[in-house]
């Protein structure tokens, strides 16, 4: 006999809105500041160049910081479950958290790179302290920074794949999990 006082609900078939928000943020700032270090390059040293590479490291430091809340809230709000055979699902996690390891590694060698011997500027709001000038550990950054570039290509397409597999060849509706709910389904 129901009393009407359980509030027990299923588990959501859906992240949290603010796992949503984190993803595509963060993805819509991934996809703009790639192409800031390319345009950049096409400019001579000057303003215009400085400009475009303040952009690429301003929005590389704020992909940092959304990613680091993204862990933390994922580690507070498990991921709704998910419905594939267990060998997809683990592929599906490496890739996850390969690009998380990716997305941390992008921004640190980055400050690395910028912050070797100078202040660091944030949209040109405030400067974030530098590290004082050290060539071989600016080398290194720039090595691993350049490099590790192509693991985030890899993986971004890798995670595109998955997307495009579950909407158009499964038609299973996973996509929807990473989306707001649409006519009031929950």
């Amino acid at each position: 006999m129901a009393t009407g006082t359980d509030t027990t609900q299923p588990p959501s078939t859906r992240f949290t809105g603010m796992a949503q928000a984190l993803h595509w943020i963060t993805a819509a700032l991934l996809f703009l500041l790639l192409p800031f270090v390319w345009v950049a390059e096409n400019f001579p040293p000057g303003e215009v160049r400085v400009f475009w590479y303040l952009l690429h490291e301003s929005f590389g430091i704020s992909v940092l910081l959304l990613v680091l809340a993204r862990i933390t809230w994922r580690f507070r709000h498990p991921p709704p479950a998910d419905p594939d055979p267990p060998a997809l699902q683990v592929l599906a996690r490496l890739n996850h958290w390969g690009l998380y390891a990716v997305l941390i590694i992008m921004p640190v060698t980055g400050y690395l790179m910028a912050g070797n011997g100078q202040p660091v500027p944030f949209f040109g709001l405030l400067s974030l302290p530098g590290l004082p000038k050290n060539d071989p550990l600016g080398v290194l950054a720039n090595t691993v920074h350049v490099n590790t570039q192509f693991a985030v290509y890899a993986l971004v397409l890798l995670h595109l794949a998955g997307t495009v597999w579950h909407v158009a060849v499964r038609r299973d509706g996973l996509l929807d999990r990473m989306l707001p709910p649409q006519d009031g389904r929950r």
